[in-house]
């Protein structure tokens, strides 16, 4: 029975009538809109294809072998220490480790295993990261001791539901000292039914006495060849067609990392209509084509400077970072040096097919002592291009340096070439190859370092200059100032043989003293000399060798009888200068002998005549 303001039971489950005509006041009636149906919210690929088993667990075959291992003899330690670059999966082995403690079985009645079920009320609950006896903590934004007490006093209790309580504690090197010390006597000796996970990517700020209580772990870098395979299957999944150049260059630019990879995969994937080329992944991420990379490689080491800045133009164009792609072509120089002193790698497949193709031709065609010189500039380019107010002209002009000594020979190069037979300046160039002479054309060169350049046939015309204090004498005729007196007083001459010179500058040269000198003997001889910079010892610098031939004159007369007399008929009197009109304006007799030789004096008995007298200045 219903009551006064109670409907009848049976008139509430049926559907309210629809009216049919206008409302109260005329206006037209509500139009009952359908519920919203709510959408699934996304899930990022790192999370949607997170590794739930140790089979899914990819580049990481020793630690795998070494926990199911672990896990089949009942040997499990109670703290491990995970440890690896960012996204390699260490948080992801922890929680692994987390459900292969606790896993029961479908029908509950199993033991620690090394392949969890996934079904289980455990490991569903870890899967989830909702279960009560898995602790996750990060010690990034929990330091203090404080925090590190609060484990130390969980650990105290029993699980509530699980077999093990597992603490897992993300970027450990970020506790505190305290906070370190506080959990050692735990850590040393903790219940039985409590186990600890670390993960950290810098192993080298956990304390020892810390790292002596873990079994630890070294997560690798992932393979190349490893991601590209892995994100394929992952594309092929999620129903997309990407080109594998588009693979590689993600797996390149992810440099190890799965999560890193998954992320720019997610992004290709979201900004792509139809099938993911590998230019648009160039696009995206901002990088240099690998070809364009091949490309300027071939152009800096073939010494064309010009191709060199087309290709940067381009790349900068589209929005590379120049000093990204430097670093790219220090890795290519990498690859190819690497691929030049161990042959078999061509055929490895853990490299790209460009790398064992096109860098395998790179290596038979240079030299290792060029790519180690090559290295060494592009290694202190890609410094200079990161404290550089314009980063572009930076890397620029790293380019044109190394365009510029490309077709340079090394010092092992021309110490054959002079050694071989003939005169120096009849060999051929020298190219870095060991083959004909790359670009750059004529003209002098000159480097320091040890490494001269390219020797020039032997002079023909112009004044002669027999030996070194001939051409500073004529530099000094040419009222080249600084690097006339830089000849006189930096430079040790180690070897005069026109038109090769050897120098062994002092640390306060000038750098270019060398490429100033080559060219000013070409302007004046109409032929290229070279100056190579060594590190002999050499002579004495002609201004050493004009004071010690002062020197000597000075005590010569010195002990001539009249001088002595003078010197005692006058006491405190002394020699200042001594005149000799044989010697030349540096103090040096026309042929330089061991000793330097003094004018005879006339004996004190003979008469004062002499065509060219010598005279002392008292």
């Amino acid at each position: 029975m219903s009551g006064l303001f109670q409907d009848d039971p049976a008139e509430q489950d049926e559907t309210p009538p629809v009216p049919d005509g206008p409302g109260l006041f005329g206006d037209e009636l509500p139009v009952a809109l359908p519920e919203p149906v709510h959408a699934t919210p996304y899930r990022v690929l790192a999370r949607k294809y997170r590794p739930t088993t140790f089979d899914d667990l990819i580049g990481q075959e020793a630690m795998v072998r070494t926990l199911r291992n672990a896990f089949a003899v009942g040997r499990v330690a109670h703290a491990f220490m995970l440890t690896g670059v960012r996204g390699v999966g260490k948080t992801t082995t922890a929680r692994i480790i987390a459900r292969a403690l606790n896993c029961v079985g479908p029908d509950g009645t199993g033991g620690p295993t090394a392949d969890p079920c996934g079904v289980c009320a455990n490991c569903i609950g870890i899967l989830a990261d909702r279960h009560p006896d898995v602790i996750e903590m990060d010690a990034a934004s929990r330091t203090g001791v404080d925090d590190m007490r609060e484990v130390i006093e969980a650990t105290r209790f029993r699980p509530m539901q699980a077999r093990t309580k597992v603490f897992v504690i993300d970027e450990v090197h970020m506790l505190s000292r305290n906070a370190f010390n506080a959990l050692l006597k735990t850590l040393e000796e903790p219940p039985p039914h409590v186990k600890f996970v670390f993960a950290t990517t810098e192993i080298r700020k956990v304390p020892i006495t810390v790292l002596s209580r873990c079994q630890r772990f070294d997560l690798r870098r992932v393979r190349i060849a490893e991601l590209s395979e892995h994100f394929g299957r992952i594309a092929d999944k999620e129903g997309v067609t990407i080109e594998a150049a588009a693979l590689e260059q993600i797996a390149r630019s992810a440099d190890g990392s799965v999560r890193d990879g998954l992320s720019m995969l997610d992004q290709a994937i979201a900004q792509a209509e139809g099938t993911i080329t590998g230019a648009q992944v160039v696009d995206m991420l901002g990088l240099a084509d690998r070809a364009a990379v091949f490309e300027l490689m071939e152009a800096v080491m073939g010494g064309k400077p010009a191709a060199a800045l087309a290709i940067t133009d381009r790349a900068y164009e589209r929005g590379a970072d120049l000093g990204t792609l430097l670093q790219d072509l220090l890795d290519l120089l990498h690859t190819v040096t690497r691929l030049k002193s161990i042959p078999s790698l061509r055929e490895s497949q853990d490299l790209p097919e460009a790398e064992r193709t096109k860098g395998a031709e790179l290596a038979d065609r240079l030299s290792v002592p060029v790519l180690a010189r090559a290295w060494q500039m592009l290694l202190k380019g890609v410094g200079e291009v990161e404290i550089a107010p314009d980063r572009r002209a930076a890397a620029e002009m790293v380019l044109i340096r190394l365009c510029h000594v490309a077709d340079t020979p090394t010092p092992g190069d021309l110490i054959r070439r002079l050694t071989a037979g003939g005169s120096p300046g009849s060999s051929a160039p020298v190219a870095p190859n060991g083959g004909g002479g790359g670009g750059g054309g004529g003209g002098v060169r000159a480097v320091a370092n040890g490494a001269p350049m390219i020797a020039a046939e032997p002079v023909q015309a112009g004044p002669r200059l027999s030996t070194f204090r001939d051409v500073v004498a004529l530099v000094g005729e040419r009222k080249e100032a600084m690097l006339h007196a830089h000849l006189l007083h930096s430079v040790h001459l180690v070897r005069f043989a026109p038109p090769v010179i050897e120098l062994r500058p002092q640390p306060d040269a000038p750098r270019d003293l060398s490429s100033k000198l080559a060219a000013l003997l070409s302007e004046i001889t109409g032929t290229r000399w070279t100056i190579a910079v060594s590190a002999a010892i050499g002579e004495p610098t002609i201004a050493e060798q004009g004071s010690a031939a002062d020197t000597a004159r000075k005590t010569a007369a010195a002990d001539h009888p009249l001088v002595r007399a003078i010197m005692a008929a006058f006491p405190g009197a002394r020699i200042d200068t001594v005149h000799d009109k044989t010697v030349d304006a540096y103090g040096l007799p026309a042929s330089v002998p061991d000793v330097p030789e003094m004018p005879d004096f006339a004996p004190p008995d003979a008469e004062y005549f002499d065509d060219e007298p010598m005279e002392i200045d008292l």
